[in-house]
């Protein structure tokens, strides 16, 4: 099974589960948001495994940024894709995804779990 790991590269909670990756043995491939972007199918295919609201990490820098009214249009899962396809910064990292599993940030015990299988 293919693991793909979706982040930004200086992200440091990104860096610390691909560290986990490699000193684990584990293949995986990385996406980088910024560089190659996340597509509405991608967005929609992760919250119909997690839900749109554990994605768009509210507490981030580039939430605290946004204006009040773009932060008032993520009240659905519409909402939230056409913010995060515009600003990709929002999305909760790492995000890690492996067949129809998605792990969204960084939780080690899930990563054992499925680089086991």
């Amino acid at each position: 099974m293919t693991i793909t790991l979706h982040g930004i590269p200086n992200c440091d909670t990104v860096k610390k589960a691909r560290t986990w990756f490699e000193s684990n043995g584990v293949a995986y491939t990385f996406h980088d948001f910024k560089k190659q972007g996340v597509s509405d199918s991608m967005l929609r295919s992760w919250i119909a495994q997690v839900g749109w609201e554990k994605l768009v990490n509210k507490q981030g820098t580039t939430w605290r940024k946004l204006a009040p009214e773009q932060q008032a249009t993520v009240i659905n899962a519409d909402g939230a894709v056409a913010l995060m396809m515009a600003q990709p910064s929002v999305i909760k990292r790492p995000v890690v995804v492996a067949g129809e599993q998605v792990v969204v940030g960084l939780d080690v015990c899930a990563y054992e779990v499925l680089s086991a299988r």
